[in-house]
C-alpha cells in the first residue's frame, strides 16, 4: 500500500488514496470539535450538519473526490425545452433505509420541506418557481429565469421520504425544536443512522441496499464530539480514535513527526470574516450611535487588524490572507479586487477621528470559542489590535450552539464568521451574505447590509451564460463589497487533520468528511 500526501495550498481537492485491495473491515472511530446540532437536512444551513448528514442522505447530485460534480439520485440533467429550468431524470430502484421506494413524489415534498418557513435553506430555492412531476422517475425543476448553475447549488439538497416524514410528524423541519427528526434518519445514503445520544456519540452502520459501489471496509462508524483539543489528540495518541478533525494547528509540527500517526494538510474553501450590523441604528444595549453605520470606522477596523501576524503566531501560516468572501482560485473570483486593505494602524486612527470618534468608542464583540480554527484566540487578538487604535471591544465568546440565535436577535455590534460556499462560485456568498435580507434571499447577512445595485445584478449573475459577461458583474460586486467595507475578509481557513497509519482518506476543501472513502487497516 502507497500512500500519496498532497498539500493542498491551492483550492483543489486534495485525495489521499490506497491504492491495492480492501483491508479487512473495522470498525472506525473519529472525533470533532462541534456535534451536528440536528439530523434534519433542511433544519440548518451548517457545516457540520451538513457534511455528517451526506452520509447518511443523499440529493439528485453530488460532488466527487475531486469536487466535481456527479450523478447520485439524478442519472442525468439537462436545461428544459421551451422554458427555463432542469429536468432531472432519477435513478430507479433505490430504496430509503425503511425500504420504501424513492420515486418524484420525495423529490417534490423534500422542495416543499426546503421552501418552508421553517427551514434553513430555502434561499437554494429562490430561483425555483415550479416543481413538477412529469412521472415517478422524471422531474421538471423550473426556475424564473436561465440558471446555468443550478445543478452546482443544489450538491447538498438532501431528499427525505414523505412518507416516512408524514408517518412520523415531521413534516416539516425544525430548528428551535426538537422533532423526531432531529433524532432519527431515513436517507438513501451509504451509512445508516442506528443510534444518536446529543453531545456525546452518534452510531452508523453501513448500508447494505446502497444503489452504490462502497468504497469503504468499514463495518461500524462512531463518532465522538470532543470539545476539549488536548483531549481529543491524547485520544487519538492513545489510539482511542482512528481520526480527529480538526487537530489543534499548534500540534500539527509535532504530529507530523509523531510515530503512527499521519497528517491531512490543505485549505478549506472558508473565508474567516467581521460582520457588523450595518441595520442597527444604535450600539447593542445603548442610546449611542451605532459607529459601524460609517463606512470609515469599518475601513479602520480593517487598517487597524494584521493578519499576517495572526496567521503566522496563532495558524502556524498555514492560512491565506483574504480580500474576498470567497477564497482565491475558486469559480468568479474577482482578480482586479485581490488586494486586501492594508495594515495601517496610523491610518484606522484618522479614519475614525475623521468619522468623528476621535477618542475612540467601546462596542460589543461576538465570537464563537468552539466553531473555527483558535477562533477565541484569534478573537483575542483582533480586540487587542483594535484597542490599540481606540476600538475597545468587549468580547464574548460562546458556543456556536447559542451563536448563531444571537446573531438573529441583533445581540452584537461586530460579530466573527466564516463562510464557505456550497457551489464554489461567488454567486453563492453574494446571495447569502451581501444581498438585502429577504425571506428567501440574504439569509444569512445578519447585520441587514443593503446596496441596491449588488441586489440588482444578483439576478443577472445567476442566468448569464456569457462567462466574460458574468465575471464583469461579479468584479463590479467585488468592488462594491470592497468600497462599502460591507465585511472585512480576514483570512482563508486552514485544514489540518489526523489519523493514525492505516486509515486512508479523502480531503476535501469543502471540509466534507466523507466515510465511503474511508479504508481500515
Amino acid at each position: 500500500m502507497t500512500r500519496t500526501r498532497t498539500l493542498l495550498r491551492t483550492l483543489a481537492a486534495t485525495t489521499f488514496l490506497m491504492t491495492g485491495s480492501l483491508a479487512q473491515a473495522e470498525t472506525f472511530r473519529w472525533a470533532g470539535t462541534t456535534d451536528p446540532q440536528t439530523m434534519d437536512p433542511h433544519a440548518a444551513n451548517l457545516a457540520p450538519v451538513t457534511s455528517f448528514l451526506n452520509n447518511v442522505y443523499e440529493g439528485l447530485v453530488r460532488r466527487g473526490k475531486d469536487m466535481m460534480l456527479e450523478p447520485s439520485l439524478a442519472t442525468s440533467w439537462e436545461p428544459l425545452t421551451g422554458e427555463n429550468g432542469w429536468r432531472f431524470v432519477l435513478r430507479e430502484g433505490v430504496t430509503f433505509h425503511d425500504g420504501s421506494p424513492f420515486t418524484a413524489d420525495d423529490v417534490l415534498f423534500s422542495y416543499e420541506r426546503g421552501i418552508s418557513e421553517q427551514s434553513d435553506v430555502r434561499s437554494w430555492f429562490a430561483p425555483v418557481s415550479e416543481v413538477r412531476v412529469v412521472d415517478d422517475f422524471t422531474v421538471d425543476i423550473v426556475t424564473s429565469a436561465p440558471n446555468p448553475i443550478f445543478p452546482d447549488s443544489i450538491a447538498n439538497w438532501m431528499m427525505m421520504s414523505r412518507s416516512w416524514a408524514e408517518a412520523n410528524g415531521a413534516e416539516t423541519p425544525a430548528r428551535d425544536a426538537e422533532t423526531y427528526s432531529t433524532l432519527n434518519t431515513n436517507g438513501t445514503g451509504p451509512f445508516i443512522l442506528t443510534a444518536r445520544e446529543p453531545g456525546v456519540e452518534i452510531r452508523l452502520v453501513p448500508n447494505p441496499d446502497w444503489w452504490d459501489t462502497p468504497e469503504h471496509n468499514i463495518t461500524e462508524a462512531i463518532f465522538n464530539p470532543i470539545d476539549n483539543a488536548a483531549t481529543g489528540l491524547a485520544a487519538l495518541i492513545a489510539g482511542d480514535v482512528d481520526m480527529l478533525a480538526p487537530i489543534p494547528i499548534r500540534d500539527v509540527a509535532r504530529l507530523r513527526e509523531t510515530d503512527g500517526i499521519q497528517v491531512f494538510e490543505g485549505l478549506e474553501a472558508r473565508v474567516i470574516v467581521l460582520g457588523f450590523g450595518h441595520d442597527q441604528a444604535t450600539l447593542r444595549g445603548t442610546d449611542t450611535p451605532n459607529p459601524f453605520q460609517d463606512v470609515r470606522v469599518r475601513q479602520a477596523v480593517a487598517a487597524a487588524i494584521d493578519v499576517a501576524a495572526i496567521n503566522q503566531v496563532l495558524l502556524s501560516g498555514m492560512a491565506e490572507p483574504a480580500s474576498q468572501l470567497q477564497p482565491a482560485g475558486l469559480s468568479g473570483y474577482s482578480d482586479i479586487h485581490a488586494d486586501r486593505p492594508a495594515l495601517d494602524p496610523e491610518a484606522a486612527r484618522a479614519l475614525l477621528a475623521e468619522a468623528g470618534y476621535p477618542d475612540g468608542f467601546t462596542f460589543n464583540f461576538k465570537c464563537t470559542n468552539d466553531r473555527y480554527i483558535n477562533d477565541e484566540a484569534v478573537c483575542q487578538a483582533m480586540a487587542g489590535m483594535l484597542g490599540q487604535v481606540g476600538m475597545t471591544a468587549q468580547l464574548e465568546t460562546i458556543p456556536v450552539r447559542t451563536y448563531w440565535d444571537e446573531l438573529r436577535g441583533d445581540n452584537y455590534d461586530m460579530y466573527l464568521l466564516g463562510w464557505s460556499p456550497g457551489t464554489f462560485d461567488a454567486e453563492h456568498p453574494i446571495r447569502f451574505l451581501a444581498h438585502t435580507p429577504t425571506e428567501q434571499l440574504g439569509t444569512w447577512n445578519f447585520g441587514g447590509y443593503s446596496n441596491a445595485r449588488i441586489d440588482a445584478l444578483l439576478p443577472l449573475v445567476q442566468q448569464e451564460i456569457d462567462t466574460s459577461t458574468r465575471q464583469a458583474m461579479l468584479d463590479e460586486i467585488a468592488g462594491i463589497l470592497q468600497d462599502d467595507m460591507a465585511y472585512v475578509p480576514l483570512y482563508t481557513e486552514p485544514l489540518a487533520w489526523a489519523a493514525r497509519d492505516g486509515i486512508d482518506l479523502v480531503q476535501r476543501p469543502d471540509n466534507f468528511f466523507m466515510l465511503r472513502w474511508v479504508t481500515v487497516e
